[in-house]
């Protein structure tokens, strides 16, 4: 049996906007219901999580893991510049008092790429004050934090959201084919993850990092195995801007978060689309369980040894015996990563539930738990099952 260290965090994760539900306030609701939208349909009621939280949670602790990764909404928090929603704070305080309740741990992040709708009016990541305005949300979200959590993720995914912080088309996240980073809203998120993990640092025992897509770049090859001219030196230009300079910057956090799903072969020209032979998921990205080591393994020799999590792995597909099997590749890789002396603190799965996925709509089934679009009954999938076993077990 291959076991995991004792205390590993086994959890699964969400983010509010994608199962929540009418998030009227946020930016994406904005974009979602805007004429003219690439979005293919816009998230409306999503999972309705954010009445059905509890039930959500409760079926976490029933299957057998041990954590629940959540975002909180700023939009909801401050739906209007300056104007505080105190019964949003509480709101989300009692997810973490239900978390606790049913021996779940929550790990809550603050801000999972939707910010309120004012906040890009105002200028968006490129404002002068933005910085200021997130370091003022994390002192209205202290109160979520302030006990009972040991880890907060500040930002999601910065480098993707500097890349699509343009406008760009988020249809096909964390794959080939982004744009290059905004660099000044690199700066600003990263000045704005400082400030907040200061304010956090307050909090006694409380621990925090940013979470960094990984995307496991790789050189292309000729039919015998050697790496093309060109392909390393190109590698090396895309990588630093798109994911090394982030674990870098998470050097002297607490942890850092990684989110893997795929890898991605990078040619003298390019970052190359996935080859035609190669199985693919619904987002149209390989079947690379491997990406998550690769990520965790990145993350370790950038960050100069921070702490890692991974924060989220997972595939979208119809076919859940693939979920399984891809998710036993990751942990297999995850547990070689450990045995070499990497620091690994836990595995959330993207996701606990089937959700909204951006500018994609809900055709992407990333989900354990799968839910009825009427009724929003739950129904645990075979890989929920299998993976909550895992869990219990502390291992493979």
């Amino acid at each position: 049996m291959r076991e995991f260290p004792k205390g590993f965090l086994w959890g699964a994760a969400t983010a509010a906007h994608q199962i929540e539900g009418n998030n009227i306030n946020s930016n994406w609701w904005v974009h979602e219901n805007e004429p003219g939208t690439t979005i293919v349909e816009p998230s409306g009621d999503a999972a309705d999580s954010y009445h059905r939280y509890r039930d959500d949670i409760r079926l976490l602790a029933e299957l057998g893991l041990n954590s629940y990764r959540f975002s909180v909404e700023w939009a909801r928090i401050e739906p209007e510049r300056g104007m505080v929603s105190r019964a949003s704070v509480d709101h989300y305080r009692r997810m973490v008092d239900t978390c606790l309740e049913f021996g779940i741990e929550p790990i809550v992040t603050l801000m999972h790429f939707t910010v309120p709708r004012w906040f890009e009016r105002d200028g968006f990541w490129r404002a002068p004050d933005a910085a200021s305005l997130f370091a003022r949300y994390t002192e209205l979200a202290l109160p979520i934090v302030s006990s009972g959590v040991r880890y907060v993720c500040t930002i999601n995914e910065p480098n993707i959201a500097a890349m699509l912080a343009g406008g760009e088309d988020a249809s096909n996240l964390v794959a080939y084919g982004l744009p290059k980073p905004d660099l000044r809203v690199a700066d600003a998120l990263l000045e704005s993850h400082l400030w907040s993990r200061a304010i956090l640092a307050d909090v006694p025992g409380l621990h925090s990092g940013w979470t960094v897509a990984t995307q496991a770049f790789e050189p292309a090859t000729d039919e015998n195995g050697a790496v093309l001219e060109g392909a390393e030196l190109k590698l090396d230009e895309i990588a630093y801007p798109a994911e090394d300079w982030y674990l870098e910057n998470a050097s002297g956090d607490d942890f850092v978060g990684v989110q893997a799903y795929t890898r991605n072969i990078v040619g003298p020209e390019g970052v190359r689309p996935p080859a035609t032979d190669v199985e693919k998921t619904l987002t149209g990205w390989e079947f690379w369980p491997a990406a998550a080591a690769t990520g965790v393994r990145n993350a370790w020799k950038q960050s100069g040894h921070t702490p890692v999590m991974v924060t989220e792995n997972g595939i979208a597909t119809s076919d859940d015996s693939r979920r399984i099997e891809y998710t036993r590749g990751a942990l297999e890789g995850l547990h070689e990563c450990i045995a070499d002396g990497i620091t690994l603190l836990g595995y959330q799965h993207w996701s606990a539930l089937d959700n909204y996925e951006w500018a994609s709509g809900f055709a992407p089934t990333f989900g354990l738990i799968g839910w009825d679009k009427e009724t929003f009954e739950r129904t645990p999938k075979p890989s929920a099952r299998w993976y909550g076993d895992v869990a219990r077990a502390g291992g493979l």
